[in-house]
Parts: structure tokens; sequence; C-alpha cells
């Protein structure tokens, strides 16, 4: 909490040369199941959250933007590659995978279901196992030095090969 007790998030991208912070409570939780958002996000669906009026301030670096429409332009690090923003003439919403604490932000509302891809529903059914328990991977994920940037605020960013 900030010190008027508004709610305060902050994130950012992979490397750590894009970072927010966000204060107030956010809007419209939510997914985007259209086609735009999969190609932006690489991914079965876009998870946004809008940040309240004058709420969000860029405390490193910014996004690079492409515009995607006549409307809409989706912010990204220019550096890794992380998808950012969702920025229309009603706001920015944020991606909530780039938020430090994504588990505190449930979408409350999906949008776009008629481009839903028809398996998204049935992946909770899957067979799962956490990732320990991937004994053919074992040697390869203990060899693995990760260069992302941590959950949380830092004084510097390098960039990082």
């Amino acid at each position: 909490m900030s010190l008027d007790n508004k709610p305060v998030y902050t994130g950012g991208c992979q490397c750590g040369a894009v970072r927010f912070r966000i204060e107030g409570a956010l809007l419209n939780a939510s997914i985007c199941h259209c086609r735009m958002c999969q190609k932006a996000f690489g991914n079965f669906y876009a998870p946004l959250a809008t940040a309240p009026e004058g709420g969000l301030s860029w405390t490193r670096g910014e996004p690079k933007l492409f515009r995607s429409s006549n409307h809409v332009s989706r912010g990204f690090c220019a550096e890794c590659g992380t998808p950012l923003t969702y920025e229309a003439p009603d706001g920015v919403a944020l991606a909530i995978g780039a938020f430090d604490h994504p588990e505190e932000i449930a979408p409350t509302i999906q949008f776009g279901v008629e481009r839903r891809l028809p398996y998204v529903d049935a992946i909770p059914a899957l067979p799962a196992r956490v990732t320990e328990d991937d004994m053919e991977a074992a040697a390869f994920l203990a060899s693995v030095e990760s260069c992302q940037h941590p959950d949380h605020d830092t004084e510097n960013w390098e960039k990082r090969p």
C-alpha cells in the first residue's frame, strides 16, 4: 500500500530493462481470446489488467510500441520482447504475467471468446507434473543459469547476453 492507502503493484519485462509501478486499484482484469491478442502474446490468449488513470509510471525504461490497429498500440520490451501493454483510447492495460505478483490479479471476464482456441478449456484436464519430476530433463534443468530479472525492483540494470 502507498502512503494514501492505495494498492501498489510493480512489474516489468523478463530482462529488467523495463519496469513499472501502479498506484491504485486495477480495473478490468481479463483474458482476451481475439486473434490480435493471440499473436501479440504468442499465446492462446492475453491476460490483461487496466491501470487506473494516472496510476501508471515507468520506473526503468519504457516499452517500444507497435500499432496493431487504428485504435490500439501494444507495448513490449525492445531488449527481450516481453509483451507488456495494450494501449487504447480508454486506457492502458498491462500483461498480468509481467506483474511481480501475478497470482494477486485474477481475471474476472473473458473477451473475444468467438476466437477461443478449441482446446483451451480442456487444458486443466491434461496430465500434469512438477518440474522436479521430469527425470529425463534433470541434468539439463540442473545446468540452467537464469538471466531473468528478479520479480522485484533493483537499483541497476545490465544488459545480459
